[in-house]
């Protein structure tokens, strides 16, 4: 099987009419690889639209929870090598929580009424996000109140560490007992800090060491080295007046000094380059990051009951929502393609960011796609369903 590329060569006119002329997206970068070849490549559209500044292939991204997947794999490198197993107990590695509780009723102020769980958090549960753990913008419960009023999982907000966010956790209710649902969640930056605690050295080190170095991820960490600024992008919300407005300024933006907290959630800076590194080790198994066996493990559904996130889903917000997808570790990953409603293909696995970005790996058509922009939050429009269609509809 192989892609047209004639077909391909559709979505920068889509993407010009539909998103750029019209000022709902400042810029975007698509690459299309197939078997490692790269058969369509865009750069289109403004790094900053105020200053009219070209986006560059090189261009930065604030790439928020596309950071997660990469999280995952370092915690499943400590797998493979015997350190740390997934039905371990979390208390295991982060003593201070070994009662924690289920909320039933109260708020941080009042105080909590709380039960004990069904059974421990394990650490399965922290890679699929049955955790009972949530995150503070999901605007649904007194739980993610008091995250928004503590600052636990805000990456540019405060001066909270991973560490102090784990203690704060510790002194806070699930939201459910681990294991009965899924919400999507800071679970992710506490597997960083399992990442930590087991490796013995600072997670934001053990990516550069094991995963960054080896596969010449360059641009990748958590903040903009020095003399690269100029390559980041300006982060945009959309207008209530319409198209968009400045959510984080390139030239002010907090990602251009190391933060306090290293999240290993959605904390990292990557490029277009750079992430495709990522994901075509993962789909070639070279380098080797994980065995074969460990990212099918990886990418099959663990959700409970094997239901999709529709079903097994407490969160207000996903990047990912549809029926027929379920969740492994550290991915989603379709389960039923019919049930989307979109075309593609059982055992695809995939991820997005907060700010629009995303990417997704298909194993039967041996292809990686990646799309990069820089608008908050990525709910806005429906793009990535778009680019799908736009990718499948080239197939051969």
């Amino acid at each position: 099987m192989s892609l047209n590329r004639d077909r391909l060569q559709k979505i920068d006119g889509f993407l010009k009419s539909a998103y750029l002329d019209t000022g709902r997206l400042p810029g975007t970068i698509v690459r299309v690889q197939q078997r490692g070849e790269i058969l369509f490549e865009s750069v289109a559209g403004f790094a900053d639209v105020a200053a009219a500044r070209p986006l560059q292939a090189d261009s930065l991204f604030r790439i928020y929870s596309m950071t997660k997947p990469i999280t995952s794999i370092a915690l499943m490198m400590l797998v493979e090598e015997g350190r740390i197993q997934l039905d371990d107990p979390v208390h295991r590695y982060i003593p201070a929580w070994k009662d924690l509780q289920v909320f039933e009723s109260g708020t941080l102020k009042t105080g909590w009424k709380t039960g004990a769980p069904k059974r421990p958090m394990l650490v399965i549960d922290l890679m699929r996000h049955t955790a009972g753990l949530t995150y503070g913008f999901q605007l649904n419960t007194n739980v993610d109140a008091a995250y928004r009023q503590l600052g636990v999982g805000e990456i540019d907000k405060g001066d909270i560490t991973l560490e102090r966010m784990i203690e704060l956790l510790g002194q806070l209710p699930l939201e459910f007992s681990p294991g009965d649902w899924w919400n999507y969640s800071v679970a992710t930056d506490v597997v960083g800090w399992l990442v930590q605690v087991v490796s013995g050295m600072p997670f934001e080190e053990f990516l550069a060491k094991r995963i960054f170095r080896p596969l010449g991820m360059v641009d990748t960490g958590f903040h903009v080295r020095e003399g690269q600024g100029h390559r980041l992008t300006t982060c945009y919300q959309p207008s209530p007046k319409g198209g968009i407005v400045v959510q984080d300024q390139a030239e002010t933006s907090s990602f251009l000094a190391p933060p306090s907290f290293i999240s290993g959630g959605g904390g990292l800076i990557s490029s277009a380059d750079d992430y495709l590194r990522f994901t075509e080790a993962l789909r070639t198994g070279t380098p080797r990051l994980v065995g074969r066996k460990t990212l099918e493990l990886m990418t099959a559904n663990h959700l409970p009951g094997g239901k999709d996130l529709p079903a097994l889903s407490r969160s207000a917000f996903s990047e990912a929502a549809y029926e027929g997808v379920g969740f492994g570790l550290g991915f989603a990953t379709t389960t039923a393609v019919h049930k989307t409603m979109i075309a593609g293909n059982d055992g695809d696995y995939f991820w997005g960011g907060a700010a629009s970005t995303f990417f997704w790996i298909d194993p039967a058509e041996e292809m990686t796609v990646l799309f990069l922009t820089q608008l908050i939050p990525s709910s806005t429009w429906p793009v990535r369903r778009q680019l799908r269609t736009m990718v499948y509809s080239a197939v051969e």
